[in-house]
């Protein structure tokens, strides 16, 4: 057991790393040999877990939003703007995702399916509208697949915007921004009146999470 969680340690740190390299001079100009440097690991170890920069560059694009449970909310419409909200403050702190973003949207080398990470969170939007709609939350007129892939263009290039002019500082703001104007053509008018687009709302939620995540990690 004590090797396990030293392995899934090692793991994470790698990860961190690499998506921190990622992040910084994005996949064509990342160097496994910098990896190891922010790591503090020796190449086995690297290896162990990663068989290339490939592999490495695919397990961080894994990880992109799929860790974010927000708490189960009465209107599914709310669970959709508090997972937005989230990524987008973890996207201000936390090393995998902003590697993740990178690699997601970054025009450069063919050597890496950047397609697996925009379908995963456009299917992952899709089903969340899709439950709101069977709720009777979303209006009648909504193509789902088609609402959940603009939202994710959207996103996606309102966070490039964000990194380019403050680094992602008002990133939260930005997509209160997009919710006020994209919501009103989603949800239906009684819905749309008790959603809280409040910008604060993901750096709240995330600590809930995180919280949540150390009180089961204690657990016998």
């Amino acid at each position: 057991m004590v090797q396990q969680d030293r392995a899934i340690r090692t793991r994470r740190l790698i990860l961190e790393a690499a998506a921190s390299v990622f992040d910084d001079r994005g996949y064509d100009r990342a160097t496994i040999a910098e990896v190891l440097e922010r790591a503090g690991v020796t190449k086995g170890a690297l290896y162990f877990h990663f068989a290339s920069k490939e592999a490495l560059a695919l397990a961080v694009l894994d990880e992109h939003v799929l860790d974010i449970a927000v708490e189960p909310q009465p209107i599914k419409l709310q669970e959709f703007v508090d997972v937005t909200q989230v990524l987008s403050h973890r996207l201000c702190s936390d090393p995998i995702q902003r590697g993740a973003a990178r690699l997601a949207v970054e025009q450069g080398s063919n050597h890496l399916d950047r397609k697996r990470s925009m379908i995963s969170w456009t299917q992952f939007v899709e089903g969340v509208l899709g439950e709101a709609r069977d709720r009777g939350e979303v209006l009648k007129s909504v193509v789902i697949r088609e609402t959940a892939e603009l939202h994710v263009g959207a996103f996606a290039g309102i966070q490039l915007m964000s990194q380019t002019l403050a680094n992602r500082a008002d990133l939260n703001r930005r997509v209160t921004v997009l919710h006020q104007h994209a919501l009103p053509c989603i949800a239906v008018p009684a819905i749309l009146a008790k959603l809280d687009l409040d910008s604060e709302r993901g750096e709240a939620l995330d600590a809930a999470i995180k919280a949540g995540a150390l009180v089961d990690a204690a657990a016998p």
